[in-house]
């Protein structure tokens, strides 16, 4: 139960629901920093979001705030139990 879940592409997309955080998109999904890298964004699970192509292009190199765009959900660090109970589906009904 201490174990974290690793910040990975795969992982944050399933975080998301494969779903663009600014439009709801399901197709041609990136990674969006919500403070950008260049202005000392860091690579975490609070900063990452999924986003599609044109989102992410809209937004540039800016905040959610400073390009109009609003975020689906604020991003968060799933729990390892959330991420098994979530992500990885329920046991079979035989094994209950």
């Amino acid at each position: 139960p201490y174990r974290k879940v690793l910040l990975t592409r795969r992982n944050v997309l399933r975080r998301d629901g494969h779903r663009c955080q600014y439009c709801g998109a399901a197709d041609r999904l990136t990674l969006d920093h919500v403070m950008p890298r260049s202005r000392g964004g860091p690579d975490t699970w609070e900063n990452l979001v999924a986003a599609c192509v044109p989102c992410n292009n809209r937004k540039g190199n800016k905040t959610p705030d400073e390009a109009g765009m609003t975020l689906a959900r604020p991003p968060f660090r799933p729990s390892h139990v959330m991420y098994m109970r979530d992500f990885l589906g329920h046991g079979q009904d035989d094994w209950k």
